[in-house]
């Protein structure tokens, strides 16, 4: 932006710019230096708040979203978990995890980045996973994934859901496929899930 205003400035001669900042009855003015720095400022703020929300949204639908997911497919209780509990010497976060049938226990991974750049995923494979639900994943994800050996759906693709099903059965986690229409057997869940 300084480089196309000195242009600007370069090619115009005697060209000033002032930003004007009034509140409450108070002004300031601002030359061009300044100016750039508070709309940097700025631009930083409105993307922390804007990545702050989209994480605190997250946070508070990726428990839900799971068990929802194992209801979905039969998967009896005692075979996953909503309880955190911590990876690697970190001290990281796991979100929710599944067990096998000889008690082996799969982290998995949430994350929901709402109209985030995709490539925000990558964080999540520091946290080693087994098994990895996003609502969109770059094509870069989804092959260092499968890299990693790591089980991922991508909930925004054609009936993405559905994965998870295969998933549970490459685990050996019981499982069994649904009859009724997908908008009847979520309602009950659902209405289960945020009842508890």
């Amino acid at each position: 932006m300084r480089q196309l205003i000195d242009d600007l400035i370069h090619q115009a001669g005697d060209l000033d710019i002032t930003l004007k900042i009034e509140f409450r009855g108070v002004s300031v003015n601002l030359n061009v230096s300044e100016s750039l720095v508070v709309i940097n400022t700025l631009a930083v703020k409105r993307a922390q708040l804007r990545g702050g929300l989209w994480s605190t949204a997250g946070k508070q639908v990726e428990k839900p979203l799971l068990v929802t997911l194992c209801k979905l497919f039969s998967v009896p209780p005692e075979y996953y978990s909503i309880k955190r509990g911590v990876t690697d010497i970190y001290q990281r976060e796991i979100d929710f995890y599944l067990f096998g049938p000889s008690a082996e226990k799969y982290n998995c991974e949430v994350k929901l980045m709402g109209k985030g750049n995709p490539e925000s995923a990558d964080a999540i494979f520091a946290r080693n996973p087994r098994v990895f639900v996003a609502d969109k994943m770059s094509d870069l994800n989804k092959r260092q994934a499968d890299g990693l050996g790591i089980h991922w759906i991508e909930l925004r693709s054609p009936e993405g859901y559905y994965k998870f099903l295969a998933v549970l059965q490459n685990l050996g986690i019981p499982c069994q496929d649904f009859d009724e229409p997908l908008d009847e057997r979520l309602n009950k869940i659902l209405d289960e899930v945020f009842r508890s």
